[in-house]
């Protein structure tokens, strides 16, 4: 456990109506608070208290949905406010989390914007590439679509500011760039303002998938891995088998 020193201020706990309550830890998008909220959703997902719901991971925030029948908003605050004061809820702010490698073909018709966005920063479309994919990113939060994944890790060099007249439909599986944000879509077509490098066969979001539906997890670590038309027409027959074609390294 840290010195009081250098412990981490406590956390805001905000009502969210009655079965929600909001942990609230910072204002910005931060690896060190977002490392908290995890730490605190996996403290509290190890505790098993009997009335929690669900537990919503956030950039700096936690969403604890539990049930006021069986599980008193008092004592759910105490709970929290007991592993905030044994260092529990930071204890596992720096355990590896596991590393996917994802493929994604760039530019043309499935990636629309890469020309742009080159453009604007004065690169070529091959330097845009080899930028993106070479960053190691990390799943902040799930959210706006069921299994869109929201990055953080951009390059600066390719910060580009989300699009002035967003996409009503966007391609699904779209792999896309906003702000100092990178993102994953779903298999769906979704509205978007943010810029489109490419394209994965990787299907973020499967009902069907029962184990494991959502396929990342708030915490984990990303990089994607150019591939040609070919391997990304191969890759996509694969999925439709039921292949996994997202591979997941232990960090």
């Amino acid at each position: 456990m840290p010195d009081a020193a250098d412990a981490p201020a406590a956390p805001r706990l905000l009502d969210a109506g009655e079965a929600g309550l909001v942990v609230e830890f910072g204002d910005a998008i931060d690896e060190a608070l977002n490392r908290r909220v995890i730490a605190l959703a996996d403290a509290l997902e190890a505790r098993a208290l009997e009335g929690v719901r669900e537990l919503v991971p956030t950039y700096r925030s936690l969403l604890v949905m539990f049930d006021p029948l069986v599980l008193a908003k008092a004592r759910l605050r105490e709970e929290i406010a007991a592993l905030w004061a044994t260092g529990e809820d930071r204890a596992g702010e720096d355990a590896p989390r596991g590393v996917w490698h994802v493929p994604v073909l760039y530019g043309g018709v499935h990636g629309v914007d890469l020309d742009a966005v080159a453009r604007l920063h004065g690169l070529t479309t091959d330097e845009v590439i080899a930028l993106h994919a070479g960053a190691t990113y990390r799943v902040y939060m799930i959210g706006f679509a069921p299994g869109f994944a929201y990055l953080g890790g951009l390059p600066e060099a390719i910060h580009t500011s989300r699009r002035s007249d967003p996409r009503l439909k966007t391609p699904p599986r779209s792999i896309s760039i906003g702000g100092r944000q990178a993102a994953v879509a779903p298999p769906l077509e979704i509205p978007s303002g943010w810029h489109l490098l490419g394209q994965t066969p990787v299907r973020s979001y499967d009902p069907a998938r029962t184990a494991r539906p959502f396929l990342f997890t708030a915490g984990d670590a990303l990089r994607f891995v150019p591939v040609s038309p070919a391997e990304y027409e191969a890759l996509c027959r694969a999925v439709e088998a039921g292949e996994a074609v997202a591979e997941r390294k232990e960090a």
